[in-house]
């Protein structure tokens, strides 16, 4: 299956857009820098989600946090992802566990919900997403959402994260918000680390190199180079198997239930070269592989000869990003101009080994690693920004005029594994992508859109966005949204935003196809089937009553307070409500198995399809968003230049589901339903209700210390039967380290994650949903489950 759009050429694109700047009067570049707080301060100038320059944490209509690498280096991990769900109250990062490809490439969450409805920026340019699809039980079902943890820390200097819808200004996505990496740049100076640690119980090894230096480019340019390689051992948390079909390993630990055997490698360069006064060359770009080994559900004793005692099926896969993006920015009488390309693209390739293919009739009995196939996802950007602060006599600031163009492409390819992957039931763990599964799918939009902002008044200033979208598949979309901000003293100001925005669907949601085996809980037990995940559009889709997918489409509304009555001491309190119509699920699993769904699996099987359960795509659900952030920060300058800083940080976040879609006849007469209890539920209560952090800095001397304690609220693993929920109540972390600057180039850190050694509450047996009391802990648990963890850091700075 395949459809083909045209492909835009970047480079006429870039000249078309350079003959709409030339003829429209306007507007602006969007800066890739951000100033830091300066000694005493605690604001500092953000670029994400405004126009304007100079525009500081405090003053923005919209709630914006800044994080700095100093943040992002605080605890032992070094995703991400993980950093960020440890520093952000509104982001949530699980762990997912035998979950095929998502083991590898882990899906992040930003106020509860999906991952992909989160925009992420690179040095303010859209970032490509992964190939990955996660299309298991875990939080973000279906979501194919941009790979955070493929950006090493070593090469930020600092994130800024927009809470807050920015369709209007950045395009689809940006639903929840917007996480703008910032790189390092400049010549001057360079810093390097090692590190390492391992968990409570013996297993998790993990070390790290990183490092971040800089090079000129001739008397007026610089390149910034950045490094960062780690291996992370497994952990297995799992519980010996109790069963006699467990054979010789009766009692004794089999199965593998952790996290995965991961080994990343990235490379990030910056780079910008003054040409003359009025324009500069930039480019940035990374290149990074992750190979990494998760473990399947164990097979029992009996099954092959190869494995007479049994058999863990392994699933190797190596995930591969690449990005480029250069471009030419400057200023020409007053205006400010930015134009560029930008090209990401990810592959994900996956072996299975430590396995075999036990169908009747297999050619190769001792074939035991097999190739299952390609996933891969490429993304194309030309982009233009122009901007002008002009003059206007009733305002008491500058208005802000920005106007820009970008032209997109995007595809989306499976490429199917060896014929011995998928022959039968295929390999054990994972059956290969088939060649009906195959194909390349394309699609392209172009975007203009319009900024205003300014300050009205020395009280008041506001902003408003319109951005036009034309998509080839699913035609045009615009979206809105105004902002304001009013002081009503130099102390407290009030601040607001309504915007309506949108989501395409992902090409991986219509068209990722694929027939494997999963475990589905059936009667209470977990039960391997062989499921089939189909595009919308194919026979078999549309033999279930599958509809063509829209784009979601969204209202945001927020209103919050900031307060500084000193220097040192700020709060913001933000409201938000995300109404979101026509949102993009995976369906139920539609069990054909039983009678009343005969006519449907024959219907399948006249077309070639044999599977035991079916799945796709669907518009499927309206919800509501509705939450709080507070987030205070104070500052104690104490004698001896001692310094102390203090941030209480807290979200509370509610979702729930206005509506759910009616089950397609077709299936109801099957006694089937689209989008059951457990899918809707995923969406309302799998993510922590709140979450509270409080951490504190110190510093005196050569002598630093860090501390941070997280409260995870409470959250609910759904089941179809309401008897078979279980909640788990909120959970305590608490993260410790220490520094200390040896010399004046060296520092040594040690540090202790999960001091107190806590893990969430067990699954219960009841219903077997803890796998014959294998899997202890759930894959939804928001700290995962590995326990304390100690680490040392050694760092050099010059």
């Amino acid at each position: 299956m395949s459809v083909k759009h045209s492909r835009p050429n970047p480079a006429r694109a870039l000249l078309a857009l350079g003959l709409i700047a030339s003829v429209l009067p306007a507007a602006q570049a969007q800066q890739n820098t951000s100033a830091q707080p300066a000694a005493g301060e605690l604001q500092s100038v953000v670029v994400t989600g405004t126009r304007s320059l100079n525009r500081r944490t405090l003053e923005t209509e919209s709630p914006v946090d800044v994080i700095s690498s100093r943040e992002l280096l605080s605890t032992g991990s070094s995703e991400l992802a993980t950093v960020l769900s440890r520093l952000l109250p509104s982001m949530n990062f699980p762990r997912p566990v035998g979950a095929d490809a998502s083991d590898a490439v882990r899906p992040a969450q930003l106020r509860g919900l999906s991952p992909d409805q989160t925009l992420v920026l690179v040095n303010g340019k859209r970032r490509h997403t992964s190939a990955v699809v996660n299309v298991n039980g875990t939080q973000g079902r279906g979501s194919a959402p941009v790979d955070l943890n493929a950006i090493p820390l070593a090469a930020i200097d600092h994130i800024e994260v927009l809470r807050d819808g920015a369709a209007a200004q950045y395009g689809s996505d940006a639903i929840a918000g917007v996480v703008n990496v910032i790189l390092k740049k400049g010549a001057d100076g360079g810093e390097a680390e090692i590190q390492y640690g391992e968990y409570d119980k013996g297993d998790g090894e993990q070390t790290t190199v990183r490092g971040s230096t800089g090079f000129k480019l001739g008397d007026k340019g610089w390149v910034r180079v950045a490094v960062e390689a780690a291996n992370r051992n497994p952990t297995n948390r799992a519980f010996p198997d109790p069963r006699p079909e467990a054979g010789p390993r009766q009692g004794t630990i089999t199965q593998r239930y952790g996290d995965p055997d991961s080994r990343p490698r990235s490379l990030f360069l910056n780079s910008q070269v003054n040409i003359n006064e009025n324009l500069d060359w930039y480019a940035f770009a990374n290149y990074g592989e992750r190979r990494t080994s998760s473990a399947a559900t164990w097979r029992l004793a009996g099954r092959s000869p190869l494995y007479p005692e049994g058999f863990l099926p392994l699933e190797d896969s190596k995930s591969t990003d690449a990005s480029l993006v250069t471009g030419l920015r400057g200023e020409l009488a007053g205006w400010r101009w930015d134009a560029s390309l930008n090209h990401g693209r990810n592959r994900f390739i996956l072996d299975v080994d430590n396995t075999t293919n036990l169908s009747t009739g297999f050619p190769d009995p001792g074939q035991t690693s097999f190739h299952a196939g390609k996933l891969a996802t490429t993304q194309e950007v030309a982009n233009l920004d122009v901007a002008r602060d002009i003059p206007v006599a009733w305002m008491s600031g500058p208005l802000t005029v920005a106007l820009g163009a970008e032209a997109r492409y995007e595809s989306y390819e499976i490429s199917a594994g060896e014929p011995n992957s998928y022959f039968g039931g295929g390999a054990q763990g994972f059956s290969g992508f088939r060649p009906e599964n195959a194909g390349k799918n394309s699609r392209n939009n172009q975007s203009l859109y319009l900024n205003l902002e300014g300050d009205i008044t020395k009280q008041l200033s506001g902003s408003l966005a319109v951005r036009h979208e034309r998509y080839s598949d699913f035609g045009n979309t615009t979206s809105g949204k105004v902002a304001a901000r009013y002081a009503l003293t130099p102390q407290f100001a009030l601040r607001g935003t309504f915007s309506n925005g949108f989501r395409a669907p992902s090409l991986a949601q219509e068209f990722y196809t694929i027939t494997t085996t999963n475990f589905l809980v059936i009667n209470g037990q977990n039960t391997p089937i062989e499921t089939g995940t189909f595009p919308v559009d194919s026979p078999a889709a549309q033999a279930l009553g599958a509809q063509p997918l829209k784009p979601e489409r969204a209202r945001n509304l927020s209103f919050g307070a900031q307060w500084q009555p000193i220097r040192n001491w700020t709060t913001t309190v933000d409201l938000y409500r995300i109404d979101i119509d026509d949102r993009v699920i995976f369906s139920s699993n539609l069990q054909l198995s039983g009678a009343a769904a005969a006519g449907l699996n024959a219907a399948l099987q006249n077309r070639g399809i044999f599977v035991g359960a079916a799945r796709y795509f669907t518009n499927a659900v309206d919800t509501r968003t509705r939450g709080v952030d507070v987030v205070s920060t104070w500052r104690m300058n104490l004698a001896q230049g001692a310094r102390a800083d203090f941030t209480l940080a807290y979200n509370h976040n509610d979702n729930e589901v206005r509506h759910v879609a009616a089950t397609p006849a077709v299936l109801a007469n099957a006694n089937l339903v689209l989008a059951d209890r457990q899918t809707v539920n995923r969406l309302t209560v799998g993510s922590p209700k709140d979450k509270l952090t409080l951490s504190g800095d110190y510093t005196r001397g050569t002598w630093s210390g860090h501390a941070n304690v997280t409260r995870y609220g409470k959250f609910t693993v759904p089941q179809n039967n309401v008897a078979l929920d279980q909640t788990y109540d909120p959970q305590w972390v608490l993260d410790l380290s220490a520094s200390v600057r040896v010399a004046s180039d060296w520092r040594v850190t040690l540090g202790i994650d999960n001091v107190t050694n806590r893990y969430p509450a067990q699954v219960t047996s009841n219903g077997n949903l803890n796998v014959n009391g294998t899997q202890p802990y759930s894959v939804w648990a928001p700290n995962g489950f590995n326990g304390r963890f100690f680490y040392g850091k050694v760092g050099y700075t010059w």
